[in-house]
């Protein structure tokens, strides 16, 4: 895939003749050359030459890859939708239905605009993973795509080299990486490394030409003696050095907080055999002969890598002290590691089925399946919340743990036994009680490591609770529990209306009333409000689960029968109740003259606490609710409000909303309910909405608090936690 050559026709029919014979698929993509060259006869690119230079450039990478006839017609023909306006009829009637949906998929792929950049890339990166989902050729396509006009990024402005080489390394080189085509993402990630930091990737570049002698004869001595080792063994076999590419030397320089001569001590060295067995016979050699390092032998040939990479790796140290890496693979290997998905599906005359051979990717990427299964279970998420969690479940994973059959199943870092069961199957993870762990009995959070063998004890009596939402990592698992909870919290809802029911049903029928008169819906609905009911459902729910006292409900529906108190009616009644009744404190620590402390109760709207001004609101049914003076649910009244107090020498609990709004970031969450623990006060509830700027977030707050001092304070330490911007009390 060299930068440097000039692609013509006769170089493309030339690659593509030594692997394609058949005259009916030699035709179709001449004819695809002639149709693209002619419709994009009057475009340029920036640096001036023919726009359909790139599509010959495009094909003659698939070329490279030993792509299918129609994937070769598509990577010709892949700009023809949107830049020259050929309809999808079109390219079907003169080609076939294949080649129109390859081109249509890799048209959709950013052929919208988004106001907000973040969005636009998410969304962008949405469409590549669900097209490479219905068919790998699409981002194959793609992917050639975007490797040439990284080879063409400099006639680009800087900020648009920066911002293409960005997305580049972010998804482009990953999807690569997991595909297996080892070239193709060396080659795109060094280009883009060169636009996002030119200092530090010249800086490394001249240091390899600087040593690239020295290093070259050390490595060429080494294959000298390990020619000679192997040479009276009656194997067949290559062997040669190999170069690591600039970002990857970058990286590893990154990672390990080290120096270019620190990392650069160990030199490279691949041995290409005929079998698995010469492989492990040749690795017995070497170190037969050489010291290997500990530890440092890994066997992807037993264990393949997710992208269907093999091969043996071992680290051996020369009788100078030298430290190489030696890569021993079979010819089919090698292939597979150069080229992954394309080597493997490399197109062969009269055997290719576009269908097969993409179901049978989905079986042997095991991460190409759990990719499937995240756009099914994420397919409402916004799209940035997909791109991050596919990010960071699929092309960010890397620990590989087994089951016991030698299943490897892939998983972010920090990764439970609860993310491997749910990744093996979804009924599994619903169903873990426990896990076996390399023949030991640990706990569902244990914390996974590369290697783990992991059995997955199951009891088809159990299922998720809330709290696992706080041992899984991965999105995958975390969205599975969050379904079966809300599927669970919809059928106990349903269960409790119908015990609502049947509890109202049971109490009209004690009063001896009738059920059809008093249970009629209509009717229900004049006693809603009185109940802070909004319908039918919501009435019987707070029936059901007792919150609503049903005595009350049916005294009310009962006793305003033919009833028509007004405002002023209504305050004259509870008027007549206070006369020469005693003074009472309510439970909530309220002072009523005159009135059962069984009919005082604090507002939920505006939720007083202790050294608030109050003001009590004589309600229809529901006795005296306490509000702050200043809640504007009271603002226009004036005839049924009364007088109260607080009492000053009861010991309350009182709870309130708080508002925070702030930044987000990671950790957020644990920092605040951390500090309202360090108040020694409950938390009774949070919830958490990321606002669509996808930068603020709201974060709300149930505590439980004496009084006003107590509540200020919280309030006044919240607003010192980093990113927090304000904290409201919240009046419904």
């Amino acid at each position: 895939m060299s930068t440097k050559v000039e692609v013509t026709k006769e170089l493309l029919f030339e690659k593509v003749k030594t692997y394609i014979n058949e005259q009916n698929s030699l035709k179709m993509i001449e004819k695809a050359y002639d149709f693209a060259s002619d419709k994009h006869k009057n475009q340029f690119r920036k640096s001036g030459e023919p726009y359909f230079n790139h599509a010959l450039n495009v094909a003659y990478i698939l070329a490279n890859l030993q792509a299918g006839p129609q994937t070769i017609c598509g990577g010709l023909l892949h700009d023809t939708m949107e830049d020259c306006g050929v309809s999808y009829d079109e390219i079907k009637k003169e080609f076939d239905e294949e080649v129109a949906k390859l081109v249509e998929g890799v048209s959709k792929i950013g052929s919208l605009k988004f106001q907000d950049e973040k969005e636009y890339l998410a969304a962008n990166h949405r469409k590549i993973f669900i097209a490479m989902a219905k068919d790998v050729r699409v981002i194959i396509i793609k992917l050639s795509d975007r490797l040439h006009n990284m080879r063409t990024l400099m006639y680009h402005t800087e900020e648009k080299q920066k911002k293409i080489a960005s997305e580049t390394l972010n998804v482009y080189a990953p999807i690569a990486h997991r595909l297996g085509l080892a070239e193709m993402k060396n080659e795109l990630e060094d280009l883009a490394f060169m636009y996002t930091d030119y200092e530090k990737y010249h800086e490394i570049a001249n240091l390899l030409e600087a040593k690239k002698s020295e290093r070259e004869e050390v490595i060429k001595q080494m294959i000298v003696d390990i020619d000679k080792l192997l040479s009276d063994k009656k194997l067949v076999y290559r062997i040669f050095g190999r170069s690591k590419h600039i970002y990857s030397i970058y990286r590893k320089m990154e990672r390990k907080n080290r120096s270019f001569e620190e990392i650069y001590d160990l030199y490279a060295i691949r041995v290409i055999t005929q079998t698995e067995l010469n492989c492990y016979e040749i690795l017995g050699h070497i170190h037969n002969k050489y010291r290997p390092v500990p530890n440092r032998l890994k066997d992807y040939i037993a264990v393949p890598k997710p992208n269907m990479y093999q091969s043996l790796h071992t680290s051996i140290l020369d009788n100078n002290g030298h430290l190489f890496e030696v890569q021993i693979r079979t010819e089919k290997m090698n292939d597979i590691a150069e080229m992954g998905v394309a080597a493997h599906w490399a197109y062969k005359e009269g055997k290719y089925n576009s269908k097969a051979e993409q179901k049978e990717i989905e079986n042997k990427l095991s991460w190409f399946h759990d990719m499937i299964g995240l756009l099914d279970d994420l397919e409402q998420d916004h799209p940035t919340d997909l791109v991050d969690k596919i990010q960071k479940d699929i092309f960010e994973a890397n620990v590989y743990a087994m089951t016991p059959k030698g299943r490897v199943i892939e998983l972010p870092n920090g990764s439970t036994p609860l993310d491997f069961a749910y990744r093996v199957h979804t009924e599994i993870g619903h169903t873990a009680v426990g896990a076996i762990v390399n023949g030991a009995h640990v706990p569902l959070n244990t914390v996974l490591n590369t290697g783990d063998v992991v059995n997955i004890r199951t009891n088809k009596n159990t299922g998720p609770s809330e709290d696992w939402l706080k041992i899984v990592k991965s999105a995958t698992a975390r969205n599975k529990i969050k379904s079966y909870l809300m599927k669970k919290e919809n059928e106990l809802r349903v269960e409790t209306i119908e015990k609502g029911e049947k509890l109202f049903a049971e109490e009209l029928k004690k009063r001896n009333l009738d059920e059809k008169i008093y249970f009629d819906k209509n009717k229900l609905e004049s006693i809603y409000k009185e109940f802070s009911s909004n319908n039918y459902n919501e009435f019987m729910y707070a029936v059901g689960n007792k919150s609503i006292s049903l005595q009350q409900a049916v005294d009310k529906l009962s006793n305003t029968k033919g009833q028509n108190l007004d405002n002023e009616a209504l305050t004259k009644l509870f008027q007549q109740r206070m006369q020469n009744k005693p003074r009472t404190i309510s439970a909530a620590g309220v002072v009523v003259e005159g009135i059962d402390s069984m009919m005082v109760n604090i507002a939920g709207c505006c939720m007083p606490v202790n050294g608030d001004e109050i003001v009590g609101f004589i309600t229809r049914g529901q006795g005296i609710k306490v509000h702050r003076t200043e809640c504007p649910n009271i603002a226009n009244e004036k005839n049924r409000l009364i007088e109260v107090k607080w009492d000053s020498d009861g010991d309350y609990q009182y709870d309130s909303w708080l508002r925070i709004d702030a930044t987000d970031r990671n950790y957020l969450i644990s920092d605040i309910i951390t500090l309202i623990s360090q108040f020694k006060i409950s938390l009774n509830g949070i919830n958490s909405e990321v606002l669509p700027d996808r930068i603020n977030v709201y974060i709300d707050i149930k505590i439980k608090v004496k009084n006003l001092d107590q509540l200020t304070n919280v309030m006044a330490n919240l607003k010192k936690i980093n990113s927090v911007v304000n904290v409201t009390r919240i009046i419904r």
